[in-house]
């Protein structure tokens, strides 16, 4: 990754966490008042092991999931690279009372900025597409992983990115590629109308990719899932099914939208 990559990415999220910070998306007085950010698929996994354990939560945005972790037990710390981000991580997690150590770091460089290792490692949702090489992101995850220690993760489908949601059709590759896409968004997934056009660099990469890299960490995999479904009504055009429950409406039952893993280090 070159690092016109990583600060053109850091000023687009900064300037997204000013826009989501007030979105219904992220319904932020509800979770205030004590509902949780995590979805069904993440509480199912994690919810009653959590508790008394050190959590690592990367690419943590402004830190819901870390919040909501730390409400279920753990001590947690999180990472973005946003230092927007994190600065309302830290005021949430101070008008809350609760204890989560929130970092400023991109993925690569976070050996340099955090020490000691954790029970478990989260992330979720989106993260994957903003890191290119995920030998180098696997190999954090196992610096940061106590042994014996469980790393989490739900993300999107990789054949779910190869859709392109606005013209219907498969747009982008499966395969991994050295160069990044570049595109300039309009909005963001959380309000589409929001007034924000910001050029953005992203990479795709193959179920094979994510599973190799891990592997090669010496991981053990203890669970995988595929689910026909997004919990968050974040892509275009897509139709609510049920509670939490979001799909391409003409790719019902045809493609995954969201996998999980489970790997024991």
């Amino acid at each position: 990754m070159k690092q016109k990559h990583i600060d053109t990415n850091r000023v687009l999220w900064d300037k997204k966490t000013a826009i989501h910070k007030d979105a219904e998306f992220y319904n932020l007085k509800g979770f205030l008042k004590g509902e949780t950010s995590l979805k069904e698929i993440e509480i199912s996994a994690l919810k009653d092991r959590v508790k008394g354990k050190s959590v690592l939560h990367l690419q943590c945005h402004f830190g819901q999931d870390s919040l909501s972790l730390a409400r279920l037990g753990a001590k947690v710390t999180g990472v973005d690279f946003s230092e927007v981000s994190i600065g309302l991580g830290r005021s949430l997690n101070e008008e809350l009372g609760l204890d989560v150590k929130f970092v400023v770091s991109d993925i690569y460089s976070l050996p340099e900025n955090l020490s000691g290792q954790f029970d478990f490692i989260f992330t979720s949702y989106g993260v994957l597409t903003w890191l290119p090489d995920l030998d180098r992101w696997a190999s954090v995850v196992s610096h940061f992983l106590n042994p014996g220690g469980t790393f989490y993760m739900a993300e999107f489908h990789p054949t779910l990115y190869m859709y392109d949601h606005h013209n219907h059709k498969i747009g982008y590759r499966y395969f991994d590629h050295t160069d990044p896409y570049e595109e300039v968004e309009q909005g963001t997934y959380a309000d589409a109308n929001a007034d924000i056009a910001q050029r953005e660099y992203f990479w795709s990469h193959s179920l094979a990719t994510v599973f190799q890299s891990l592997l090669k960490q010496k991981f053990q995999v203890i669970d995988f899932q595929e689910f026909d479904f997004s919990p968050y009504n974040c892509f275009p055009h897509m139709e609510e099914v049920g509670p939490e429950r979001f799909v391409y409406g003409d790719l019902i039952n045809r493609m995954p939208h969201v996998f999980s893993i489970e790997m024991k280090k």
